[in-house]
């Protein structure tokens, strides 16, 4: 049994978050710029929109130390597919949190919204990240070249997508 729970985000988990995204070690994987308000991320945690799900990993004490977003497309046309985010504390990574997230969020993602592509960036040199995501079934579908600034320098990202036709 895992020292980690998988669950739903609550505004409650807002100061959790914002210290993970406050790091320079996570932030600098995202393409969400450092050190947000903290009323930004109760504000994005209280969003209820069809399909949107925030899940959580925390510990024994409840405190969020993961999360795993699947953001709708809310485009007629791609009503089954979503992005997914997903981001550790930066002192837990190599734990097998991502892991649990990403099944978690894909469980949800295939077994309760009925989605059928999940999408996602990543930096190109997060090499990390990109093993998670191919053993979970994401394949790379281009290389965005400059795409994003990190650190006053653009940077490549990848994107990448897992079918669930695909999969399993």
């Amino acid at each position: 049994m895992s020292e980690y729970r998988i669950r739903h985000a609550e505004p409650s988990d807002a100061e959790a978050l914002n210290a993970m995204f406050s790091d320079p070690a996570v932030f600098g994987n995202m393409l969400g710029l450092p050190w947000p308000a903290l009323s930004k991320r109760r504000e994005w945690l209280q969003k209820n929109e069809p399909g949107r799900t925030v899940l959580v990993a925390a510990d024994e004490a409840e405190w969020a130390v993961g999360w795993a977003a699947l953001l709708p497309s809310g485009r007629e046309r791609q009503l089954r597919a979503a992005e997914l985010g997903l981001g550790v504390d930066a002192g837990l990574h190599g734990r097998g949190i991502g892991s649990l997230l990403m099944a978690a969020a894909l469980e949800q993602a295939d077994g309760w919204l009925g989605l059928r592509r999940i999408e996602l960036t990543v930096f190109a040199d997060n090499a990390r990240a990109q093993g998670l995501y191919r053993k979970f079934g994401f394949v790379e579908e281009a290389r965005m070249r400059a795409y994003a600034l990190r650190d006053g320098v653009y940077q490549d990202v990848l994107a990448m997508a897992r079918l669930k036709e695909a999969w399993r």
